[in-house]
C-alpha cells in the first residue's frame, strides 16, 4: 500500500507551475494556455450484409489552434510576429508547453511545431474595472508532442 506524506499527492500536478518557450527562449509572463488540444475524426464503414453494424475507422488526426494569454507588456513581439503575418511574412517558431510539478521540476512537456500567429486579440478596456490588460495570441501549428 502506498504512504502518502504530508500534502504531496502523488501523480498529480497543479495548473498554474507552467513556461512557454519559442524557438529555444523562455517566454515569461503567459498567464493562461489553451487548446492543448489533438483531435482524430473517424470514418464510418458500414458491413455489407449487416446493417446493424458500422465499423468506424481512424482518419486525420488535426491539432486545435493553442491561445496564449498574457499582461500587455513593454515589448510588442506578439503584436510584431502577427503583424508580419498579416503582411505575408510568414515566420514559423516552435516551442513547448512546460509544465511543473510541486518541486519546479519539469513533469511534462507539449511541443508543437512550424507555429505561426493567425489571430491576436487586445485587451478588453473599462474605465470601472481594476483588471489588468491582457493580450492573447492564437497559434496555427502542425501538431503536438507530449514528452
Amino acid at each position: 500500500m502506498a504512504q502518502h506524506t504530508g500534502n504531496v499527492r502523488p501523480n498529480v500536478v497543479s495548473a498554474y507551475r507552467f513556461m512557454v518557450e519559442l524557438d529555444g527562449m523562455l517566454v515569461a509572463g503567459f498567464s493562461e494556455v489553451s487548446g492543448l488540444t489533438q483531435e482524430t475524426e473517424t470514418e464510418e464503414v458500414l458491413e455489407g450484409g449487416l446493417n446493424q453494424y458500422v465499423h468506424r475507422l481512424p482518419g486525420r488526426t488535426k491539432p486545435q489552434p493553442i491561445t496564449l494569454k498574457r499582461g500587455i507588456t513593454s515589448t510588442n513581439e506578439l503584436w510584431d510576429w502577427y503583424a508580419d503575418v498579416v503582411e505575408g511574412r510568414f515566420m514559423r517558431k516552435s516551442g513547448s508547453i512546460i509544465l511543473f510539478n510541486d518541486r519546479d521540476e519539469e513533469f511534462r512537456r507539449w511541443n508543437f511545431y512550424d507555429a505561426y500567429p493567425t489571430k491576436w486579440t487586445g485587451p478588453e478596456l473599462n474605465a470601472s474595472s481594476s483588471d489588468i490588460a491582457v493580450e492573447s495570441i492564437e497559434l496555427t501549428h502542425n501538431g503536438l508532442k507530449a514528452l
